[in-house]
C-alpha cells in the first residue's frame, strides 16, 4: 500500500464513525466492540484505489496479526478480503501504533493455529462458519520493515 492519502469510507455507518473516533483518538475511544480490543485495517481498493478503513477483532502474537474474513457468516467474502488480496501491502492501527503488513491467507495448520487463537478472542467466529459454507479466510499480517 502506497502513502495516497485518500480514504474513501465504505457502506456502514457504524463501522465509519468507530474508525473516525478510534483514528482521532489513538484508540483511547472506540476501542473495543462489545469489550473485546479492535484494530483498524486499512487496504488499497482494488476498483477505486482509495483507501479503505475497517475495524476488526484484535488477534495477535504480539508481533503478527491475524484478521479473519467472516463477514458475520455470509456467503461471500468482505471486499477488505478481496482489496488485500489484489494488494497484500496494508496498513494496521492498534491503539496508537501504526505499521505496514504483509497479509496472506493462512492455510493448514497455520491457520488452525489462528483459528483457535481468533475464536479465543471472538468466539462468534464459530458459530459464524456454521453460517456459511465457505471457509472463512484467515490472513495473517507479517510486519514490513519501517520506511526511513
Amino acid at each position: 500500500m502506497t502513502a495516497d492519502p485518500s480514504y474513501l469510507p465504505g457502506a456502514s455507518e457504524r463501522a465509519n464513525e468507530q474508525v473516525r473516533v478510534y483514528e482521532a483518538t489513538d484508540g483511547a475511544e472506540r476501542r473495543d466492540l462489545r469489550g473485546v480490543p479492535v484494530v483498524i485495517l486499512s487496504t488499497r481498493g482494488r476498483h477505486s484505489g482509495a483507501i479503505r478503513k475497517m475495524p476488526l477483532m484484535r488477534v495477535t502474537d504480539g508481533q503478527r496479526y491475524a484478521v479473519i474474513a467472516s463477514m458475520g457468516g455470509a456467503p461471500r467474502h468482505p471486499a477488505w478480503y478481496l482489496n488485500l488480496q489484489a494488494d497484500p501491502e496494508v496498513g494496521l492501527q492498534d491503539k496508537a501504533v501504526k505499521r505496514r503488513y504483509h497479509a496472506h491467507t493462512a492455510t493448514g495448520r497455520e491457520r488452525e493455529e489462528w483459528w483457535a487463537r481468533a475464536v479465543d478472542v471472538w468466539p462468534d467466529y464459530a458459530t459464524y462458519q456454521t453460517r456459511t459454507d465457505r471457509e472463512i479466510p484467515v490472513v495473517v499480517l507479517e510486519p514490513l520493515p519501517d520506511k526511513d
